[in-house]
This record gives C-alpha cells, structure tokens and sequence, in this order.
C-alpha cells in the first residue's frame, strides 16, 4: 500500500548501508538522547536535593503537561511548514534554556522555581519537536528502507541513552546541575549544527493547506474517519505502552518488594528488558520479514504474553518475561514506526504522530494509577493478566486488517 500523497524525490538516495549522510545523522541524534538522558538524571537528582518527593516529582513530570496540550499544535505545524527549520528553530531554544539555567546556578544555588522554568520550556519544545521529527525519516530514505533506517537509529538511541544515563550521576555529583545543563547543550548544538549545515531531505513531502490551527487539527481528526488503515494504527499504536508502562514501571517494583528479591531484582529486570529491546531492532537489520505490519503486530500479541507472566513464578522466569518483552518492543517498534511513516499521508503526517504521542501523555497516569489500584484490591498477578490481556486483545483488530496481513514496504525490484 502507498501513501495517499506520496513524496516527491528531489535527490536519489543511496543504498542504506552506504548513505553516509543518514548513518551520522543517526549518530548525531544518538548523542542528543545521551545528552537528553544526563539532563533528565541531574533534573531529578536536584530535585530531590532542594525540595520535598512531592515538589521533585512534580517538576520532573511538569514537562508533561505543556507537551500534551502543544502536541496537536506541533503536528499542524509539522504537516505545513518545513520539517527541518522547525527542528532548528525548537534546538536553538533547547540551547538558549540550558545556557540559562546554566547561567543562573553558576550565579546563585538553584531553585524550585528554575527547576520547573527548564521541565516546563523543554516540554513546550519537545510538543513543537517530536511531530516534525517524526517526519525526517520520510524524507531522507526510500519507504524500502524505513525499516533499517528505524533499526540503525532505534538502536543507536537506546545506546546513547544508556550512556547518558551512566554518565548523568556522574557529571552531575561532580559538576552539578550548571555543568549537566552544559554538556547537553553542547550535544543539542551539535545537532543544530548538522541540520543546519549538512542535512537535506532527498524526498519533498505534500503539504498541509494554510488555515488556522483549530481548523488544521480538525481536519486531522477527520481525516482519521475517512481512512480506516491509518485510524487502526493510530489506535493501535496509541495504545501500545499504555499496557507494558506500568507493568514495568511499578509491577517489577512491586514484585520485587512482594518477593523479597531487593532493588538490585529490579535493575537486573531493567537491564533484561533494555538488552532485549537493542538486539530486537538489531534483529530487523538482519532478518526482515517480509510483511513488517504482521509480524510487528504479532510479536506484541507475544509481549502480551510476556507481560502477564511478569505476574507470576520465581526470579528467573520474571527475568524471562522481560527480556521477552523487550525483543518483541525493539522488534515491534522498528516494523511499526516503518509501516507508519511509509503509509500514512504525508500531508497528514506530523497530525498523525502528534495523536499517537497524545496517548501516552494523557493517559499514561490513569494506566499507572489503575494498575496500582488492581494490584492493592486484588492478587498481585491480576493486574499484570489483565494489562496484558489487554495487550493481546488491543491487537485483534489490525491483524483482522487484510491490508495489514499482506502489505510489504520491500522495493518492487
């Protein structure tokens, strides 16, 4: 299946494994989301050096709020304005805020205030960034290619938030939030600088008609009733972490604590899950399937398996499950970020994107507030089978889809 609109090729790309341009590219992103990863770890660490639990997860979470209110804003402006000056513009502002806030601890110790000032302006960005980012891809490789572009790049972002992470406790102890703000706006100029100076997009996507934004946001949401194939995945990627968040998130923990394992379980399980996910969007590289929508689609009826048996056995078989469960979400993701961005209209894209980001945003909180209540009222395993029922369950309908069940992205030739 094509693109309703599909792009218009300004420049021949060549093969993947031989497209210079996209590998750095790649790995310039890779070392933003380390960049990313070390503020978020200093951002909390702070947090909860200068204010109450409370006050620190209120400012961790503040960005959350501001990007589900921007991010249909953001999608309009993906599907109408050029793609790659929007991430400019959004990472120049990154800049600006870190230098900052950088500017501010070196003068005086650092506050509530700054703290929520930086989570709330990153927020702001990232509903501006994210649509039009999600984007980019479309327009540097061939729709045969998504899938090892979403390989090479899925894998290089878990690697360099790892480092992140790692580095993060580091820096921060060592230079506190001033010099964490720092290296990541060092990373984030980087990135400023390659899409300035080097990226250009090979293919021109269609774009959005000139009206106002209420008007343009509507218009997505028809569009969504009048194209049954992108509103399955819409749904169903919608819905996706909605399921596996919170078994991750608290289940663990609570199983862990319930069992007496210790924390250190917990990391482990973390680290089963991380190592699972890489060598699952590695594996697309190398063994593709030749219907990507099928086999991402049945892999997550796997992770629903994986998900419920969190719920019960000893340690080794909970370590089992997560690392089942992330193979199949490293597997998944690549198969469907690339069935997406190669069959939805372009003109209609970053619309697209905005609303499957929507549903973590918005409904993140009652999955996690309602997987805690099941767990309190119930059996510990309960809630792990029925999020993960309903994973499986969430999965009927797009492999009930004929469209799905045959289409390949694989070059005619």
């Amino acid at each position: 299946m094509s693109a309703v609109t599909d792009p218009v090729q300004l420049a021949e790309p060549p093969a993947f494994r031989r497209d210079r341009l996209v590998h750095a590219w790649i790995g310039v992103k890779a070392l933003s989301d380390a960049g990313d990863a070390l503020w978020t770890i200093a951002l909390a660490w702070t947090a909860v050096q200068i204010a109450s639990p409370a006050v620190a997860g209120l400012i961790v979470a503040a960005g959350t709020v501001p990007r589900a209110v921007i991010l249909l804003f953001g999608g309009v402006i993906a599907d109408r304005s050029d793609a790659r000056r929007v991430m400019l513009l959004f990472n120049v502002l990154r800049v600006g805020v870190l230098v900052a806030v950088a500017a501010w601890v070196l003068a005086t110790p650092p506050t509530v205030a700054v703290l929520l000032f930086a989570a709330i302006a990153f927020g702001v960005c990232d509903a501006f960034y994210e649509p039009s980012a999600g984007t980019i891809a479309r327009q540097l490789v061939r729709a045969s290619d998504l899938p090892s572009y979403g390989a090479a790049a899925q894998t290089a972002s878990r690697l360099g938030t790892m480092a992140g992470a790692a580095l993060g406790g580091v820096i921060v102890a060592h230079a506190g939030l001033g010099g964490s703000a720092g290296v990541n706006a060092l990373t984030f100029s980087l990135v400023v600088a390659f899409l300035a100076i080097w990226l250009r997009p090979r293919f021109r996507l269609a774009r959005a008609d000139r009206e106002s934004t209420l008007r343009g946001i509507g218009r997505g949401f028809a569009h969504l009733g009048t194209h049954p194939t992108t509103r399955t995945l819409v749904l169903a990627l919608s819905g996706l972490n909605l399921a596996v968040g919170p078994a991750v998130g608290i289940g663990l923990a609570l199983r862990a604590h319930d069992e007496g394992w210790g924390a250190q379980a917990v990391g482990l399980f973390e680290a089963l899950l991380g190592l699972g996910a890489a060598l699952g969007a590695v594996s697309v590289a190398r063994w593709r399937p030749r219907h990507e929508a099928l086999s991402g689609f049945t892999a997550l009826v796997v992770q629903g398996g994986g998900i419920a048996a969190l719920g019960i056995g000893p340690v080794w078989t909970v370590g089992t499950a997560a690392f089942v469960i992330g193979v199949t979400a490293g597997y998944a993701s690549v198969l469907l970020s690339a069935t997406f961005s190669a069959t939805v209209d372009t003109a209609y894209l970053g619309r697209m994107g905005s609303l499957t980001r929507l549903g973590d945003d918005c409904l993140m909180p009652l999955a996690m507030a309602g997987f805690g209540m099941l767990a309190s009222a119930t059996a510990l395993w309960v809630p792990f089978a029925v999020f993960g029922g309903a994973m499986m369950a969430l999965m009927v309908l797009p492999l009930s889809n004929r469209t799905f069940r045959t289409m390949s992205l694989r070059s005619p030739a």
